[in-house]
């Protein structure tokens, strides 16, 4: 069990302009830290709108050539870049670890999905890019579409998933002939240190992907800029919001991942040995921070208090620790910050008259005695019109509320603002079926405590949850070629 092969210190992060890895020139620098131990890692350079904009201009410059490289060439450099994720998978992962605080479980399969959107996007290449053909739409007129790319794309991505969000869209974006700038969250900045050095590795041409980091200067530049073509986000409700307003006001194109409130209905029927450990995983893996994260559990019927007995003490069974030990559980959240957010939360829920059955806030962990470690924590007794079940929490707390039937949970789920996923545990294929149909999310599951999309899906979002047309991964196809026809008279 070897809890140190990467850095402590990775000293000033580097930006990453045509090709070359430098010095930001900026006067203003964030800290990145170890949430497990409560030490900076990294010093975080917030671009200048300068180096923005020369970052901007240096993808637009690579586009006019990137373009014209044929597709079997362009697929190339993604089987090389496949080839390196898989290479250093194990350290990336460890330095996602590190830098968010996630077990080294979850880090591997952030690792696993990146690796397999860029397997998509090479299928998406040899299979969907092609132009669609009808001859003789007239005796003497043939008619043609064809896809193009559309230029230079801003990516910006969310603290929870470093490397695996960004490649729901970079390797889509590339193949397709466009070309594109990242703006990594400044609170996990760390592991793309290693995807930059990954596209030097394989020589990827100057200026196709560009790194620059920082906060909402950078986001606004991008909007500003004549040469984006598009945005894509994952994050907040509140920030995707604003990235979809000014999208619009700018003219962009964007895809707008955004917050949630996921609920996970058990039925009698369910058959708890699975049920359990399941739901287990769904509230509290990647301590609670993320977007297809359980929220509320909902109890149909007379198994109310069987259900959370069980789930009691089956949450109280998880090792907390350092995410780099293997036997651990749980880590911690990723900031202090969070943390006190989180604790905040709670304090609101014992506030409105929810009873705390399971009490995560003064855990502590003896060799990381300064770590943003907040323990499972569960309420009983929880009301739809509560504040800990409406609003998103974004850390290790679970609501349970009681059901008198389906019909009941579903309704509660479709009132709920958020619409990002819904899952249920049941035996009977009526009530799955049922489930599907009416609840109003984009990822649905049946049996499976987390319904997250494979690469060769679309990671689906409804209401408050998403804005836009298209979904991440496989969807960003569309997102990142335009259709033209070609009408021909011979």
């Amino acid at each position: 069990m070897l809890l140190e092969e990467i850095k402590r210190d990775y000293g000033n992060l580097k930006i990453y302009i045509n090709g070359e890895i430098k010095e930001s020139k900026t006067d203003t620098w964030g800290k990145a830290f170890n949430p497990t131990k409560d030490e900076v890692i990294a010093n975080v350079p917030f671009s200048t709108r300068d180096e923005v904009r020369e970052a901007i201009q240096s993808a637009n410059e690579a586009f006019e050539k990137w373009k014209e490289i044929p597709i079997t060439q362009r697929i190339q450099y993604l089987f090389a870049i496949k080839n390196k994720l898989e290479e250093y998978s194990e350290t990336i992962a460890r330095m996602i670890t590190q830098n968010h605080g996630k077990t080294i479980i979850e880090a591997r399969g952030d690792m696993r999905r990146s690796i397999e959107n860029v397997e998509a996007a090479i299928s998406v290449a040899y299979t969907l890019y092609k132009g669609e053909h009808l001859d003789l739409v007239s005796s003497e007129v043939d008619e043609t579409v064809v896809r193009e790319p559309l230029g230079v794309f801003g990516i910006i991505t969310p603290f929870n998933f470093p490397v695996m969000v960004p490649f729901w869209f970079l390797p889509y974006a590339i193949v397709l002939g466009n070309t594109v700038v990242i703006k990594p969250s400044e609170i996990t900045p760390v592991p793309i240190e290693m995807i930059i050095r990954i596209f030097e590795e394989v020589k990827l041409p100057k200026g196709v992907v560009n790194v620059v980091h920082g906060a909402k200067d950078v986001v606004d530049e991008m909007f500003s800029n004549k040469l984006i073509q598009g945005v894509t986000f994952v994050g907040s409700t509140k920030v995707g919001k604003y990235i979809y307003e000014n999208s619009a006001k700018y003219g962009k194109k964007a895809i707008v991942q955004a917050g949630a409130k996921n609920f996970v209905v058990v039925m009698p029927d369910a058959d708890f040995n699975k049920t359990i450990p399941s739901i287990v995983s769904a509230f509290f893996g990647n301590a609670g921070q993320r977007c297809l994260a359980a929220a509320n559990l909902v109890v149909v019927g007379d198994v109310y208090d069987e259900v959370k007995r069980k789930f009691i003490e089956a949450s109280k069974q998880l090792k907390l620790g350092y995410g780099l030990d293997d036997t651990v559980d749980m880590g911690p959240v990723v900031t202090n910050d969070a943390k006190k957010r989180i604790l905040g939360y709670i304090d609101k829920g014992i506030k409105e008259g929810a009873k705390l059955v399971l009490d995560g806030r003064n855990v502590r962990i003896q060799e990381y005695p300064n770590g943003y470690f907040i323990g499972p924590t569960i309420f009983n007794e929880v009301t739809p019109e509560m504040i800990i079940a409406k609003e998103e929490i974004f850390g290790p707390v679970a609501s349970i509320i009681h059901a008198k039937s389906l019909d009941e949970a579903i309704d509660m789920i479709n009132k709920s603002n958020y619409g990002n996923a819904a899952s249920i545990f049941t035996s009977s294929g009526y009530y799955a079926r049922k489930f599907r149909m009416e609840v109003n999310a984009g990822n649905i599951g049946i049996n499976v405590g987390v319904a997250a999309p494979m690469a060769f899906f679309p990671f689906g979002g409804r209401k408050e949850s998403f804005f836009g047309v298209l979904h991440g991964q496989i969807d960003s196809v569309e997102f990142f070629t335009d259709k033209k026809v070609v009408i021909t008279r011979w």
